[in-house]
């Protein structure tokens, strides 16, 4: 899966009626992965959010990820969960679903190392910034904790937290295989022209 660019979606903050338009302005601003964010919502709202969810992402090329809840990814046949240091552990997530592809969160250099064990297919570092999108985020890992990181692990990092289209130059200074982001595309007007200006090339930068 192509990680460079993930949006986080919530139903809070993109109804149902507007996810098919949604999906297809980030596609065409360079997004490639969309991720569901919703932590409280029931299971029945969150499986038929999902579905349609499922549907737009495949229609535009985007990748599929839930966050959290490996049941509601496997109903609505996503391409992966995404799992953080209390939620269930990426080998059991391997056992019941094989076929996903598996991020686990860390937010600094101890659960980067312990992660080394686990073995998920990529990590979600951060957050790297200060945050406000998410309440019970922790410390900021900061960009030389993320250097440090990328240095330890020899699988994808994909960076989240804080970051919008005034720092996302300083993340794509290091080896990560992408960046995560909530506000900078959904407090947006134009998505589209958002997730265009936080891709690498679009900011005259090269990959390392």
């Amino acid at each position: 899966m192509d990680l460079t660019l993930q949006v986080l979606v919530s139903p809070e903050k993109l109804t149902l009626d507007q996810i098919s338009g949604f999906c297809a302005a980030i596609a065409r601003g360079g997004a490639t992965v969309v991720q569901l964010r919703a932590k409280t919502d029931p299971i029945r709202a969150m499986i038929r959010y999902g579905q349609e969810l499922r549907e737009a992402t495949r229609n535009e090329g985007l990748g599929f990820i839930v966050n959290d809840r490996v049941d509601v990814a496997m109903a609505v046949k996503a391409d992966g969960v995404h799992v953080g240091q209390d939620d269930m552990p990426v080998p059991l997530v391997r056992a019941i679903a094989p076929n996903l592809l598996v991020g686990l969160s860390v937010s600094n250099l101890e659960e980067a190392h312990a992660a080394r064990v686990q073995n998920p297919d990529y990590l979600g570092v951060g957050p790297i910034f200060p945050t406000f999108s998410k309440l019970d985020a922790s410390a900021p890992t900061g960009v030389d904790q993320l250097a440090q990181i990328c240095a330890m692990v020899d699988i994808p990092v994909v960076a989240i937290g804080g970051i919008g289209k005034l720092n996302v130059s300083q993340v794509w200074g290091y080896p990560i295989a992408g960046i995560a982001v909530i506000s900078a595309v959904m407090s947006a007007e134009d998505k589209e022209n958002a997730c265009r200006s936080l891709r690498p090339e679009n900011r005259g930068l090269t990959r390392r």
